[in-house]
């Protein structure tokens, strides 16, 4: 019966966009709209797939959550790749996990090790030479060990995101760009559109990122998801072949990956508290710019091609939001995936997916339910 249903998306990004595509492929109709603020998390994001590496402890529910975002990830490439979605920004290229103290990097080790006995996903992780570690990043500084991970990747979000909704559309979702509005009507929510026309839906999935809680507010909900900013530093290497170098994981500190295009990406700043400010700033800049260096000297003659600001809806904790809002009909919100959304975001999406579409929750979200009114 899930044929006739008519599912309502709003928020485009690495979540909404893997639930636009997962309804589209068990042939639910879906319509998916996006306001396309430039702020948002998946424009700037530059994803690492490495969640075994985190130095996070004691959120097991959140952990499963993310190596489960990681597992997925094979199978969801595979299934856009088949009818010919290629251009996702997506490689398996391998992380290293550096720190600045052995110690540190000693029990970096030892968590990974622990993690990747249930992961076989993550390969043959060991550790590696300051030699080694340099063949794999060359521009990375001398004497740093590493710990390799060949199962990490990289993937650029705005690619992997578009080429979901792509393909959502090729199945017959629509897509649009508008300004929509909730309201609560007999108890259930309705989205009117900018030109103030209700707009026809069985289910509402609100997934806006860090825009969410100016849409859930109407309804009465006060929702716990604001925004991080994110500085990120694009530079280019002219002429060097960066595409099959490994992401590069400083144990507490910013990361960096490499793309295609001569491109290597240095993240990146979490502030908290600075609202919707879209500026490049000198001190948000210098921070990356400076972790990047000390770290790997070798790019001090790369272009500065530009700095993108995104906005993480982070919640109140590490928790992400997930499930359908008690007493409100209709109505489901994915939310509050953090820095770690381009990694849970496709699972998660697809998770929701089955929520609405089949009625029932798959056990992966239990726990990530989110609150009702009052």
């Amino acid at each position: 019966e899930s044929k006739y249903m008519r599912v309502l998306i709003i928020g485009a990004g690495i979540l909404g966009a893997s639930v636009a595509y997962h309804l589209a492929r068990k042939g639910v109709e879906v319509e998916i709209i996006d306001e396309e603020h430039q702020g948002k998390a998946t424009l700037a994001g530059a994803g690492i797939v490495a969640p075994w590496a985190t130095a996070v402890e004691g959120q097991p529910e959140w952990y499963g959550l993310y190596a489960a975002g990681a597992r997925y990830y094979a199978d969801l490439i595979s299934g856009l790749e088949g009818p010919g979605e290629t251009n996702l920004g997506y490689g398996k290229v391998g992380a290293l996990v550096v720190a600045e103290e052995k110690g540190v990097l000693d029990e970096a080790e030892a968590r990974l090790l622990r993690r990747i006995k249930d992961a076989p996903e993550a390969g043959d992780v060991r550790r590696i030479s300051p030699a080694e570690a340099r063949e794999l990043f060359p521009p990375l500084r001398e004497g740093m060990e590493a710990i390799y991970i060949p199962g990490g990747a990289r993937v650029d979000a705005r690619l992997l995101s578009a080429a979901m909704v792509r393909a959502a559309v090729a199945m017959g979702a629509t897509a649009r760009n508008d300004h929509v509005t909730l309201r609560l009507q007999d108890g259930k929510a309705v989205c009117v559109g900018s030109d103030g026309r209700s707009i026809r839906a069985d289910e509402i999935v609100v997934t806006a990122g860090a825009w969410a809680a100016q849409i859930l507010n109407p309804l009465g909900l006060t929702h716990p998801v604001g925004p991080q900013k994110g500085q990120i530093v694009h530079l280019r290497l002219p002429g060097v072949a960066t595409g099959k170098w490994p992401c590069l994981l400083p144990v507490g500190s910013h990361y960096m990956l490499a793309f295609d295009d001569s491109r290597v990406v240095i993240g990146a700043t979490r502030e908290d508290n600075s609202g919707f400010d879209y500026r490049v700033t000198a001190a948000g800049e210098h921070e990356v710019r400076g972790a990047g260096l000390a770290l790997a000297p070798g790019l001090a003659s790369a272009t500065h091609i530009e700095t993108r600001i995104g906005f993480r809806p982070a919640g109140s904790d590490i928790k992400p939001i997930l499930g359908r809002v008690p007493g409100i009909g209709g109505l489901t919100v994915g939310n509050g995936l953090g820095a770690s959304g381009l990694t849970i975001g496709p699972f998660a999406g697809k998770c929701l997916a089955e929520l609405v579409a089949d009625g029932a929750a798959p056990t992966a979200l239990d726990g990530f339910g989110p609150k009702g009114r009052g």
